[in-house]
């Protein structure tokens, strides 16, 4: 079963494991990358978040969130099911967030995405129950397991920061994409969440750039 990143202290234990088995790693520490515990809440508000912050500025995502809790008595799946499309375009979600949102609170509302039980699965197992909803694909279930359920051997390796920071501490010619940068993470198992923070940690501290490690 997966670590939990529920405290400063597991994370402290995830970084020096990987510090002792990556000198690239322990090189971005040393020069003063500091990775942040950082949790949302569990459950749809926390997952719905995710999704409005999918492909916008930090900006952008916290304005639509904000005119989202205003428009919604609360924003859990049965609220956003009884929302009208003209209210949730209103508050500035896209027809295919929308979309997502309302897949993701009929999912929810059905059973067959059990959000409560997901805390209590193996990373690969509870990322396969997320993206089977459409609209939800791996990176919001990755987001989504490492910042909202803490596991420690989340990663998300679409991730444009991740993959620019990758190139970076290792030195690469190009960029890497999602499968040759999750190709890497293997290396990092069970705490590739700890190592994605590490990495978004470097990335802002380098380009003095937010990446999901500091907005999610």
């Amino acid at each position: 079963m997966d670590a939990r990143l529920d405290s400063e202290e597991r994370l402290r234990e995830g970084l020096a494991a990987l510090v002792a088995r990556d000198p690239a790693l322990a090189r971005i520490v040393a020069e003063g990358s500091v990775p942040a515990l950082r949790k949302r809440p569990e459950g749809f508000a926390g997952l719905a978040w995710i999704v409005v912050g999918q492909q916008v500025s930090v900006a952008s995502a916290a304005a639509i969130h904000a005119r989202l809790e205003a428009a919604l008595p609360e924003i859990t799946a049965q609220a956003l099911r009884a929302a009208s499309d003209e209210a949730l375009r209103a508050a500035g979600l896209s027809r295919p967030k929308i979309r997502a949102l309302r897949a993701t609170a009929e999912a929810v509302a059905t059973g067959a995405l059990p959000l409560a039980e997901l805390g209590a699965m193996p990373a690969d197992e509870a990322h396969a129950r997320l993206v089977a909803v459409h609209g939800i694909g791996p990176w919001t279930a990755d987001v989504y397991l490492l910042f909202c359920l803490g596991h420690a051997d989340a990663f998300a390796a679409g991730d444009l920061a991740l993959q620019e920071a990758a190139r970076l501490v290792y030195g690469l010619d190009a960029r890497p994409d999602a499968k040759a940068l999750a190709a890497v993470a293997e290396a990092w198992r069970p705490w590739r969440g700890v190592a994605a923070k590490l990495l978004w940690a470097h990335y802002r501290r380098v380009t003095g750039r937010a990446g999901t490690g500091q907005t999610a």
